[in-house]
């Protein structure tokens, strides 16, 4: 028997069967076979949610065979890829030609599909999450017949399946919208988090991409400006590099983390010390390698979209509840923003976002800290993370979601037999 465990370690499963296809040809008999049987198919990609979106105890395809381009189109600055292509791969390949993605988060292990189809975004006011990047998908059906969706054929199905869980049918095939490849002025520094949350209004205007990280017990917030610039990349040299995500964001704040479960009395003095310790680092360097950076320190997560008018109020109880916790939290707090956009489950359809994740190492307890961090996100009528911790329901997602009858309405056209279930879509979709 073979088991699976995502990156977090949250959840393992133990399909019954492993199929790994390496054509469009046998990804579709195996869809066809599976629905033939009576049993349930999902896709895994790399295993980055810490929800159990790809976890089955039937049949699990591995689509780690299933990747590269299918389609170039320069002239249009489009690119189709195959399901199981991994981020950092396909960054890499639009960069030889000449292309990138407008935007995109800090991680770069999962597959194109498993990150559209949970939601994954970046940070930018003006810009959405990746799956708005979508010009065009190609999901295989129970029958084994390829369903083409777009803005301009089955756009209902299009609208549905940018952000769909897995639930509508396995990706077979993403088409994105790509720009030409730009250069990025990263500008990170350590700065008085009552400033920053005095002037957050105008960073996110004022800047191409905003965020901060706020800590639990320190003053001040590490934040993050990237802008455009046609400027030559200016990158950091490989011992700065070193020094700055291996040695410093990996491997001592890993021991620091270690030594936080072991001796919970450290971690408020250790979260004071690297407050102090933050420093400034400025570069330019190619978009994709500013967006992504190495993430080896296990942990688990839970994210809000919100209103990004509801930010203050929300970080303001968050702060306050830092005190009133049993347990230390080591992690900083991730705050992003997102423009509003037009796909049915994005957390950010119509409205613009602001993003709100919370951390704690592997571990080390996190029950309570998340379920007092999601009550407060949903004070504010706050959307979860499809791929982070959360424990909604259908009856408190569909309340959330304005077309969220129009995404069921479309689940049940294409998959009325639930083929394509499992134990996550029964809870978020029923």
């Amino acid at each position: 028997m073979t088991q699976w465990q995502n990156w977090a370690r949250t959840v393992t499963a133990y399909p019954a069967r492993v199929l790994r296809p390496r054509s469009v040809e046998e990804l579709r008999e195996i869809v066809r076979s599976a629905a033939a049987a009576g049993t349930t198919v999902r896709a895994w990609g790399s295993g980055h949610s810490f929800t159990a979106t790809a976890a089955t105890a039937d049949w699990a395809l591995d689509l780690s065979d299933f990747r590269g381009f299918t389609d170039i189109d320069l002239p249009r600055r489009q690119v189709t890829v195959k399901a199981g292509t991994c981020l950092q791969e396909l960054n890499n390949s639009l960069h030889v030609l000449g292309l990138a993605l407008a935007n995109l988060g800090d991680i770069d292990t999962q597959t194109i599909a498993g990150a559209i189809s949970t939601g994954t975004h970046g940070t930018g006011a003006r810009l959405g999450g990746l799956a708005t990047q979508v010009v065009g998908l190609e999901l295989v059906q129970t029958s084994g017949e390829i369903l083409r969706c777009s803005a301009e054929v089955n756009r209902e199905t299009f609208d549905a399946a940018r952000v769909s869980l897995g639930a509508l049918g396995v990706i077979s095939t993403v088409t994105l919208q790509c720009v030409p490849r730009f250069v990025l002025a990263a500008d990170e520094r350590p700065e008085l988090l009552e400033a920053v949350l005095e002037s957050i209004d105008l960073e996110v205007e004022t800047n191409d991409h905003f965020e901060f990280f706020m800590f639990p017990y320190g003053r001040r917030a590490l934040v993050k400006r990237n802008n455009r610039t046609d400027a030559a990349p200016r990158p950091l040299s490989r011992v700065a590099e070193f020094i700055s995500y291996d040695l410093v964001e990996n491997r001592a704040f890993g021991a620091v983390c270690r030594l936080g479960r072991v001796l919970p009395a450290t971690v408020q003095p250790t979260g004071r010390v690297i407050d102090a310790v933050l420093s400034p680092r400025a570069y330019r360097d190619w978009s994709y390698r500013v967006f992504a950076t190495p993430r080896r320190v296990r942990m688990v997560e839970s994210e809000y979209a919100i209103p990004r008018a509801a930010l203050a109020g929300v970080l303001a109880e968050l702060r306050a509840l830092y005190s009133r916790l049993p347990e230390p939290v080591m992690f900083p707090v991730e705050v992003r923003f997102s423009a509003a956009d037009d796909i049915w489950l994005s957390p950010a359809y119509g409205r613009d976002t602001a993003y709100v994740a919370v951390h704690q190492f592997e571990g080390m307890s996190y029950e309570k800290y998340f379920h007092e961090f999601e009550a407060i996100a949903r004070g504010a009528e706050g959307r979860p993370h499809w791929g982070k911790m959360h424990s909604l329901d259908r009856e408190a997602l569909a309340d959330l979601y304005p077309r969220f009858r129009d995404f069921t309405r479309v689940r049940d056209a294409v998959d009325p037999d639930r083929t394509f279930r499992n134990v996550y879509t029964d809870q978020v979709l029923g």
